[in-house]
């Protein structure tokens, strides 16, 4: 059912400096920031060859990536995310299956401007997956 690697998010404090860090010191080609205010954050995205490392940095006090940073003062990884090929039949197989889909169950538009779902950590071995529609 998932499909390949989409990205690896990272939530950070401080977006520009962590873009600085993988554009200047990595060496890595970064996009723009682009706010994300459905979801509570801006991101940048990491390009590489075979996939991309999306950098999340809270919108405001009531984003999730807020709540993910006070837990976790150093920031780190949030999620992944898979490309599924169809998102609907995909969230339909899983919830038959047992699996939780964060929020109402309706997909909603990602940073890459596909349907997005979210899954519960605790039923992927501790890690928030996102699937996104390819």
């Amino acid at each position: 059912m998932i499909g390949r690697l989409n990205h690896v998010a990272i939530a950070v404090k401080d977006l520009a400096a962590s873009t600085a860090l993988y554009r200047d010191t990595l060496g890595a080609r970064v996009s723009q920031p682009l706010p994300q205010p459905d979801h509570g954050v801006t991101v940048v995205f990491v390009e590489l060859p075979n996939t991309k490392i999306e950098l999340l940095e809270p919108m405001g006090a009531d984003s999730p990536i807020a709540k993910f940073l006070e837990r976790n003062v150093d920031g780190g990884i949030h999620h992944i995310c898979y490309e599924v090929d169809d998102i609907l039949a995909a969230r339909d197989r899983l919830k038959a299956q047992g699996a939780r889909v964060l929020g109402s169950g309706e997909p909603r538009i990602g940073a890459h401007g596909k349907p997005v779902l979210f899954l519960h950590p605790k039923d992927f071995c501790g890690t928030l997956v996102e699937l996104e529609q390819a």
